[in-house]
């Protein structure tokens, strides 16, 4: 299959599944070479007031297009990790070499409806670590039975692709980073400025993840004009500038849209690059391909995502080599 470097990010929180379906087979006919879905339970903001069920919409979105698709998802607590595997390997069966998933150790805004403790981030990960191993021992055929963080009693899969999916691992510090580069297929990761990004691939390769894919999820703000762009980001995306372990810790799209309520549009200019000119993002897209970035997913934060798909797949994706 024939793979490029940019991706589009399908974000349920901001549109509905239906509207969603458009716009990734829009990318595909734009030249945009593959897809990462989001996968939450609760918007970010209840300005974004969206967030469909990212599972059941795969085979849809998987089926009218043909490139390849990823999920970022959080095992273990929502999902039991056997779920996520059933439901990765289906996929892969029907659509074979297409998907890859994504895990990390979730966040408070969607791991909180089951009504379980929220445990700190070492023992997030230590569960992720399990169900990691869970997951590709399922897909491998085993009969699993585990006591651990996770629990599982004889379970097996029956429905297994030839292949199992790729498992990357997602992580956005160095320390993070280093850890996953031992037992996950690839990274993915957010945007930093680049000295940062070198680093945490550095760390990432040290930890064992030499020769392993590195994926960028990086959100833009692009419009029209740059006053289109950042009152659209302004509106979607001001809620993520609070940053930090504070993410992972509000409960609701209402905690949320308080932290983000002293934010200034100018402050995001701060975080991520709005601008209305294709040429400041094709210099930004290939100064991260440049310190070894494999596929940078674009994830443009307003909701004009028609005006985005149409000016990129005719102005930036032909002057991105690769």
């Amino acid at each position: 299959m024939n793979e490029g470097k940019i991706g589009y990010y399908a974000s349920h929180e901001q549109f509905g599944p239906g509207e969603l379906l458009e716009y990734v087979t829009a990318a595909e006919s734009a030249g945009f070479h593959s897809v990462l879905s989001s996968e939450h339970f609760h918007p970010w903001s209840e300005r974004q007031g969206e967030s469909g069920f990212a599972w059941s919409w795969l085979g849809a979105a998987m089926h009218a297009t043909r490139f390849s698709f990823g999920i970022i998802t959080a095992p273990g607590y929502r999902y039991h990790p056997a779920i996520v595997a059933h439901a990765a390997a289906t996929l892969g069966v029907m659509f074979p070499s297409r998907f890859f998933v994504g895990i990390g150790s979730g966040e408070l805004l969607n791991e909180g409806i089951v009504g379980e403790r929220w445990p700190g981030r070492g023992e997030r990960n230590e569960r992720l670590l399990q169900s990691a191993g869970v997951m590709r021992d399922l897909w491998a055929g085993e009969s699993v039975t585990y006591a651990g963080i996770v629990r599982v009693e004889r379970a097996r899969l029956y429905a297994r692709p030839a292949e199992p999916p790729p498992l990357l691992a997602a992580a956005n510090a160095c320390r993070t980073a280093e850890w996953v580069g031992g037992w996950a297929d690839g990274l993915i990761t957010l945007a930093k400025p680049t000295c940062e990004l070198a680093e945490i691939i550095e760390v990432f390769r040290r930890g064992g993840g030499e020769g392993k894919p590195v994926y960028l999820k990086l959100d833009i703000a692009y419009g029209r004009t740059d006053d289109e762009a950042l009152r659209g980001a302004w509106d979607q995306w001001r809620n993520m500038v609070v940053g930090g372990g504070l993410i992972t810790e509000l409960r609701t799209p209402r905690e949320f849209d308080a932290a983000g309520g002293f934010v200034r549009p100018q402050d995001l200019q701060e975080k991520i690059l709005v601008s209305a000119d294709p040429d400041r993002h094709i210099e930004r897209l290939q100064a991260f391909l440049e310190i070894g970035i494999d596929r940078i997913y674009l994830h443009n934060v307003t909701t004009d995502q028609a005006a985005f798909i149409k000016d990129f797949g005719s102005k930036v994706l032909p002057e991105i080599a690769g």
